[in-house]
Order: structure tokens, then C-alpha cells, then sequence
């Protein structure tokens, strides 16, 4: 090989090693400072919360929970994945209140998350988020980062700033009718009671590549009790009442959801999760979703789990719904500090000892 063309394929080769390190530049924000990334997101959540060494950013008191998933094979239809094949598969779970505050007092009003990792044997694992309100509040990235900015703390008043929280309304429209419906859902009395819905939209591909739109819930096995009736509240001593709650519940009898996927339409909204889809659209019950064993998050099988809503496998695709991707990059920020951050963690609201004993009284 000549020495001139030795040359140029050295620069060719440059040329790549510099594209690919301008890609992670571009990823990570260095080159455009006032581009949203996951760091700034993780970032506005820290200015909310504080600062709370080895726990999660979002979704910060938590527990974990073990189980299965009995599918019926309902779903294979409409999706190749292995875990929809009739028969068990094992799943690490974790229940959780939304908001990064690790040791707040449990309350009924607090938006509470279902995350749920499925292990099929021998095949791709699938991983979804799932909470207990009706609608997501925005539609993009961008916006959700602008409401937590508006809603920070004024440090003169320590509440937020009413004109900026309406400026920001002002601008997003859509924020407004979806508080509205939230608002309006049935608060469930505990974690168990309450049914989970994965807001954003994913498709389903069968094995003859027809690709559907779906949104999914657990819909609770045990009966609703709306909160309030006989509900112990945060301001008891128990500031973990609703975990002690579902501690005692676990220690008794499996706890159970059935997972629901709902069939959407054509003109159905894949790209706005602050939409509801109509109410008479086709459900399919897939399968159930058993709970028997809770542990603490800091000897539990869900601690070093990121519950990235973009581990997907064959036969479930993302749709052009932007918020999926968005969480996952900031998922992957918190779990990386997280990680990082083991020696400075303290001990979680959720002991070890307290699950040992069957949850307080």
C-alpha cells in the first residue's frame, strides 16, 4: 500500500473516530449547552427533591416484589414475544411512590408506580412502568422538564411561583385537561387495590409482521376500597403505612393484577399520552400477575434493576410516542449516579427488619 494511501485511509478512519465521538458530544449536550438532556432532567429532579445519595431520582421510596406472570396466550395474536406464549413466567417487580423524596410519609394521594421486569426462559425479557393515574400531564420531553422547572420552590416564599406555574399552563394547553382528568380518577386505598396504567403507547408485532397499536394496565384482582374509607393516613407514626399495608397483605396471600392491553384504532393518538383512548376500544386480558415475596430495596432482587421502558423484546416495538426514549436515557443517568453512589447510601424507609416482621402496626 502506498504511503498516500495509507493516509487516506487513516483520515477516513479519523473521520469516523471524530463522528462517532461528535455522536456522544451531540448525546450528552456538550455541544449545544442549552439542549434538554437526561442529565439536566435528573438534574430538575434533584433541585425538587434534594439531594439523596444512592437512591433513585424519580420513584425514590420504593420496594421490592417477586412473583410470576401466568399468561393465557390471549396476547399471541397480536404479539410474538415468548412471554405471551400460554404458560409462567418468573417477574421481578418493585412498587413504588413517584417523586424523588426516599422518606416521605406514605399517603393515598401520592402517585404510586408498578414496574414489572419479565424473564422468559431462554428469551428476550421485557420491562414496563406503570402507574396509577389515568393520563401523562405533558406530551413532550422538553415540557416535562419546563413543569418541573416551574413548579420548583421560589427560595424567598419556599412554595412555587403561582405566575410561573401559569405561564407554563399558558403554553401547554394540553397540561391542563390532563390535571383535569387525573383529578377526577378513584384514588385506591393501598398499593394493592390500585390499578396501573402504562400511559404511553408501544405496538404489538405477530408473527406475521401486522404491527397494532397497544397501551396496557394491571387492573387489581383485589377488590377497590376507595382511599379514605378506613384508610390509615401518612400522619399516623406509620410513616409507611400503605408499604406495612402491603407487607401485611403479601405475608397473608399472594397479591394479583391482570394485565389488560388495549387494542387501539385507527386515528387513535400514538404520539400524545395526555389522551385518553375512547372507552369502547377492544381490551384483551393477557394473563395475571402474582406477587408472593416482598423484600427491601437494600437487600432485594429489584436494587440493581433499571426498569427501562425500552428493554423490549421480539413482538413489541416502540411507537412514535417520544416519551419512552426520553425516560430511558434519564433511567440510565439515574441508575449510573446511583451506582456510583453505594457507600454514601443510607439505610431505605423500607427495612430489611420491617418486611422480616410483617410490616408495623
Amino acid at each position: 500500500m502506498s504511503a498516500g494511501a495509507v493516509v487516506i485511509r487513516l483520515g477516513a478512519i479519523g473521520v469516523v473516530v471524530l463522528g462517532v465521538a461528535a455522536a456522544f458530544a451531540y448525546a450528552g449536550g456538550w455541544l449545544s449547552p442549552d439542549r434538554l438532556t437526561q442529565t439536566r432532567i435528573v438534574n430538575a429532579f434533584e433541585k425538587g427533591s434534594g439531594p439523596h445519595p444512592g437512591f433513585r431520582r424519580n420513584h425514590a421510596k420504593g420496594i421490592c416484589a417477586t412473583g410470576w406472570f401466568d399468561s393465557n396466550g390471549q396476547a399471541a395474536s397480536l404479539s410474538k414475544a415468548a412471554l405471551f406464549a400460554p404458560g409462567r413466567v418468573p417477574v421481578i417487580g418493585r412498587i413504588a411512590f413517584a417523586g424523588g423524596m426516599p422518606f416521605i410519609p406514605d399517603e393515598p394521594a401520592t402517585v404510586r408506580s408498578l414496574a414489572l421486569r419479565f424473564l422468559p426462559a431462554g428469551a428476550q425479557e421485557w420491562r414496563t412502568g406503570m402507574i396509577n393515574i389515568p393520563v401523562f400531564p405533558v406530551m413532550t420531553a422538553q415540557a416535562f422538564y419546563d413543569q418541573m422547572i416551574a413548579s420548583l420552590p421560589d427560595p424567598a416564599t419556599g412554595k412555587p411561583d403561582p405566575a410561573r406555574m401559569q405561564a407554563f399552563v399558558a403554553a401547554h394547553p394540553e397540561f391542563g385537561a390532563a390535571i383535569g382528568l387525573i383529578k377526577k380518577r378513584q384514588v385506591s386505598s393501598g398499593f394493592a387495590d390500585a390499578t396501573y396504567n402504562a400511559l404511553n403507547t408501544f405496538r404489538f408485532v405477530n408473527s406475521e409482521g401486522v404491527s397494532t397499536p397497544v397501551r396496557w394496565s394491571a387492573v387489581p384482582v383485589q377488590p377497590f376500597v376507595a382511599a379514605g374509607a378506613g384508610t390509615a393516613s401518612g400522619a399516623t407514626a406509620d410513616k409507611n403505612v400503605l408499604f406495612d399495608a402491603l407487607i401485611a397483605q403479601v405475608a397473608s396471600h399472594p397479591v394479583q393484577w391482570r394485565l389488560v392491553v388495549t387494542v387501539g384504532q385507527a386515528g387513535d393518538p400514538t404520539a400524545n399520552p395526555t389522551v385518553p383512548w375512547p372507552a369502547d376500544r377492544r381490551q384483551i386480558d393477557t394473563g395475571t400477575v402474582t406477587i408472593d415475596k416482598l423484600s427491601s430495596e437494600d437487600d432485594g432482587p429489584c436494587v440493581d434493576v433499571n426498569y427501562d421502558p425500552m428493554v423490549l423484546p421480539d413482538g413489541i416495538e416502540a411507537s412514535d410516542d417520544p416519551i419512552p426514549s426520553a425516560r430511558s436515557a434519564a433511567y440510565a443517568r439515574s441508575f449510573t449516579l446511583r451506582e456510583g453512589e453505594r457507600k454514601q447510601k443510607p439505610p431505605s424507609a423500607v427495612t430489611p427488619q420491617e418486611v422480616s416482621a410483617g410490616g408495623r402496626s
